[in-house]
């Protein structure tokens, strides 16, 4: 049986990408083979890759030719919708999901990770909320967990059950290690969230660190498969 899920943000700037490399990990320590998958991304390095799509790739089991795992890459560090009107090379929405069909044929797990927040825009009609549709996936939310991320998680938790499609779980990252009453937000969070918290991600932590602090067996389908990891999770002091 295979899965994938589509990783979504609070907002740009969250740690999305470091906790889908979390996921990644944590589902390889189950005996999981993985891939991650990021099929827009802006910004590149010197040598014209994309540390997001690196990072995902070094993260990962399974390899596979780079125009699957990121089918578009622009090169400024800008709104990809801007960056792909720029380079005339507008994104299409088809070719991801060819993409991730052939991935989803690769590994157990598929961990899509979407561009910015759930609402970024992709053109001038589509945002990344229609490419999480089209592939119809559940979704994982992250949520930086700093002031104001109480209505952002359920702003974007709403806007998830307005596509019809499933949260799955979140994961609440901690970006900010002097936000004040963080145990009382994340029991808020825990009490507004229709889905089961996956971990808490200390701030500053190492790749396998994160990977720790994360229990993907709560996730649909993981339970069955691995009753006696679940219900692990508890509430930090």
């Amino acid at each position: 049986m295979r899965y994938a899920f589509f990783v979504t943000g609070t907002d740009t700037g969250v740690g999305k990408t470091h906790v889908t490399c979390a996921l990644l990990r944590a589902t390889r320590r189950l005996g999981l083979t993985a891939i991650g998958m990021k099929p827009v991304a802006a910004g590149v390095e010197s040598d014209g890759a994309n540390d997001d799509v690196a990072r995902l790739v070094a993260a990962s089991s399974v390899s596979a030719p780079p125009e699957w795992i990121n089918p578009f890459l622009y090169a400024p560090a800008i709104a990809p919708h801007i960056a792909a009107r720029e380079a005339g090379r507008p994104i299409e929405i088809t070719p991801i999901v060819r993409a991730f069909e052939r991935l989803h044929r690769l590994a157990d797990v598929v961990w899509v990770e979407g561009v910015g927040g759930f609402r970024v825009p992709l053109d001038e009609r589509y945002d990344t909320a229609d490419l999480a549709q089209r592939l119809a996936l559940p979704v994982v939310l992250v949520v930086g967990m700093r002031l104001g991320c109480l209505n952002h998680a359920l702003l974007t938790a709403e806007a998830i059950a307005g596509r019809s499609l499933r949260l799955a779980g979140w994961v609440a990252n901690r970006i900010d290690p002097a936000m004040a009453r963080f145990a009382a937000n994340l029991a808020s969070l825990e009490d507004r969230l229709a889905a089961p918290l996956i971990g808490v991600v200390p701030h500053d932590a190492s790749a396998e660190q994160a990977a720790r602090a994360l229990d993907v067996s709560v996730l649909p389908g993981f339970d069955a498969l691995f009753p006696n990891f679940a219900g692990r999770r508890q509430r930090p002091e």
